[in-house]
């Protein structure tokens, strides 16, 4: 699946040749992005009157990816090549990028452009776009597509302190202007430069790229036509102003142009509702009054909503009883600056049952109606505080966030609602403060954050510990007579506590089955059987020491132990004979040995873990910190009943188990994953000091302290 990115537009306040002259610096290497080693300069072209100039250069980036990673792939190094076409006359740079290492495994390609701002010749813009598709990466097409989403967003939330950098460095060497090119021979007046900047603005449009590359002059392409844009600030083209004051909140003349025009074109063009003007100036403003993209996205939503219904949610479903008792969330009153307050449980919900019981669907509708309620709950608080007020806040306690919430299926189901909820509701949240981080909350934050939008993200709050109730914490945006009592507040909150959806409630395999999704049977999750004498073992070779194993399994038949054993030498398994009776397939699922029968335990390999017995029935997750590098071995063996002692007569429940069983064949679907040593020392420790300051949330998963590597192992039951 190709995974595509487009940028709002970015504007600077200085002309477009100050940001040149800025931009240049960044070459041959750049201190303020590491990854940045070097660069070298392939090709390049000049015209005669130097209006264009084009270079090519080859870029050497150290990509920040775990060491195996590199070590399988073979390389320490990724390069790119880099286009980048300047036209002095038409005041554009277009900058074309693409990856030189495994191009024919993964294609990224990347367009930016910066030019003159439409309504402001001394500002400039900026647009970005890019692409990733990836082919095949030995295995490691997640990892490899986490590891670019999260390089590609920190650079971009780079560009603009960068720019800003080098015009500072401009500005104290005294270069506070560049001027504009003019041809060799004659220099225009300023009005005649007025005009055909102007005029160069529009031909961009229309000039096709190989007639810019030759410089051909901008008096022989034509001169633009069509009905000139609706300036701003006209009679005609301005609203009540006690109206912006009373429900849209402070807005430019541009600003309030851009929300004029895009209302009129929806009038014209759009069948159906149109948005209120403060739904419309979400859109614009998730854009940066961008009308053109903001157009795009909103005419996809009106879309989207008439294809689901979604005006008519609140009227016409109600959530199952499930999500009524077990859905950790609510409403509860507002904060300091009049938003509405939602409330939100995290660490107290049972996502894994949630999921199971219910499925995405019904998941992404209740998000649906709780942002619909949102919006409503927005124009009553208008109302009653006399101003606008357009987002909401939601408070996120994580106490009890823990491994079980990483079940995958789930995370997809999330990242999924982030999706649908950033396209359809931009600038809808306010603040997010996100209260009781525990240790694992960066290692959940470091898949979900390269789905959330920049502008959204630097609205989050984090505090670990008891960080909230000091200086800088809740009391700052929310009232002291409005704190929940589970967060050592006086007021009473009526938000379900959420606790373990009872498998009685689980929908079953086959009705999973027949669902497009099939998050049950998606092929991360592997089904093995386990004989008497036949266990099923997996083998994790571990490079760096401290590293983390994780897992979930579902006991689906029968009773097992679960092990997990330490080797220095990786198990050779046997010779399979032409039946492979080393590994035993079944239509239920397969069985893999490696432990050999003449390794001694203590000798050859050693334990771990102390040995987990698991209950037909039971659902299992847990993670182990490796203290060794080497070789793991997990192990789900056959657990036999002990003979009761106690009675020669059996029990009932024995006679029922042993009939379950008397195939001696149990059955465990599971799913593991390994977390690099770094990324996990580095994520896990941030958060234990128990400090303010958590806003910066890339303090939250670049930290490189070290921490003391421990061994853990954790089990929930849902029953």
């Amino acid at each position: 699946m190709v995974q595509k990115y487009q940028s709002p537009v970015r504007v600077y306040k200085h002309p477009f040749e100050l940001i040149m002259a800025a931009y240049e610096r960044r070459f041959p290497t750049c201190p303020l992005i590491p990854m940045f080693v070097d660069s070298d300069t392939v090709n390049e072209f000049k015209s005669e009157d130097g209006a264009i100039h084009v270079i090519e250069r080859r870029c050497k980036l150290d990509i920040d990816a775990p060491r195996l990673l590199k070590k399988i792939a073979g390389v320490d190094y990724v390069y790119f090549v880099q286009k980048n076409s300047l036209n002095s006359r038409e005041r554009t740079l277009h900058i074309e990028a693409h990856n030189e290492t495994f191009s024919n495994r993964v294609i990224i390609n990347e367009h930016c452009c910066y030019t003159v701002h439409p309504e402001n010749e001394d500002w400039t813009c900026f647009e970005q776009s890019a692409s990733l598709d990836i082919k095949s990466f030995f295995g490691f097409e997640s990892t490899v597509e986490k590891i670019a989403m999260k390089q590609y967003t920190s650079n971009i939330k780079k560009g603009k302190e960068i720019i800003e950098y080098y015009l500072r460095q401009l500005e104290e060497e005294g270069i506070t202007f560049v001027p504009r090119w003019t041809p060799p021979s004659i220099a225009p007046s300023s009005e005649t430069s007025s005009s055909c900047k102007k005029q160069a603005v529009s031909l961009a449009v229309v000039v096709p790229d190989t007639a810019q590359a030759e410089g051909l002059a901008s008096e022989a392409l034509g001169t633009p036509t069509g009905p000139p844009e609706p300036v701003a600030g006209t009679p005609d083209d301005k609203l009540d102003a006690d109206y912006i004051k009373r429900y849209l909140g402070d807005l430019t003349p541009l600003q309030e142009s851009c929300l004029i025009r895009l209302r009129q074109w929806l009038q014209e063009t759009h069948k159906g509702k149109i948005p209120k003007d403060e739904h419309i100036l979400r859109f614009l403003r998730a854009r940066d009054f961008n009308i053109d993209k903001a157009r795009e996205i909103m005419c996809q939503s009106l879309t989207w909503r008439k294809q689901h219904q979604v005006d008519y949610i609140l009227d016409t479903w109600s959530p199952p009883q499930v999500l009524q008792d077990y859905y950790a969330g609510g409403w509860h009153h507002h904060d300091k600056d009049g938003r509405p307050l939602y409330v939100l449980r995290l660490g107290q919900m049972d996502t894994k049952g949630l999921v199971r019981a219910l499925g995405e669907e019904a998941l992404l509708r209740y998000v649906l109606s709780i942002n619909e309620e949102g919006l409503r709950r927005c124009e009553e608080n208008t109302k009653v505080f006399g101003r606008p007020i357009s987002s909401w806040t939601c408070l996120v306690d994580l106490e009890g966030l823990n491994m079980r919430h990483l079940w995958r299926p789930g995370v997809k189901a999330l990242l999924r609602i982030i999706e649908v909820v950033e396209a359809n509701y931009p600038e809808t949240l306010g603040r997010l403060l996100i209260l009781r981080a525990p240790r694992v909350f960066p290692v959940l934050w470091t898949l979900v954050s390269p789905f959330i939008d920049d502008n959204t993200r630097r609205k989050f709050l984090i505090y670990a510990g008891n960080d909230y109730q000091g200086p800088g914490g809740l009391l700052d945006y929310i009232d002291k007579e409005i704190i929940p009592d589970f967060l050592s507040g006086e007021c009473m909150c009526e938000v379900p506590e959420g606790g373990l959806v009872p498998k009685s409630l689980y929908r079953t395999a086959e009705e999973l089955e027949n669902e497009d999704l099939r998050l049950w049977t998606e092929t991360i999750y592997q089904s093995a059987s386990v004989f008497k004498g036949a266990p099923h073992e997996i083998l994790i070779q571990i490079v760096d020491a401290s590293s983390v194993i994780t897992w979930d399994f579902d006991v689906c038949k029968g009773d097992i132990v679960f092990n997990i054993y330490h080797s220095k030498r990786s198990p050779q398994p046997p010779k399979k004979d032409s039946l492979g009776a080393h590994s035993i397939t079944s239509p239920g699922g397969n069985n893999v040995q490696l432990i050999d029968r003449v390794w001694q335990l203590g000798r050859d390999y050693s334990m771990v873990e102390s040995p987990l017995i698991c209950k037909e029935g039971e659902s299992v997750q847990g993670s182990h910190v490796t203290r060794w590098p080497g070789f793991y071995i997990l192990q789900w063996r056959f657990h036999s009943m002990p003979a009761c002692a106690a009675t020669n007569l059996p029990r009932v429940d024995d006679v029922l188990a042993s009939l379950q069983v008397s195939s001696h064949k149990c059955k465990v679907m599971y799913y593991t994953e390994v977390i690099g040593s770094e990324d996990f020392r580095g994520s896990m420790t941030s958060l234990e000091s128990s400090h303010s300051g958590f806003s910066q949330l890339s303090a939250a998963t670049t930290s490189s302290s070290q921490s003391q590597a421990s061994s853990m192992i954790s089990r929930w039951r849902f029953c």
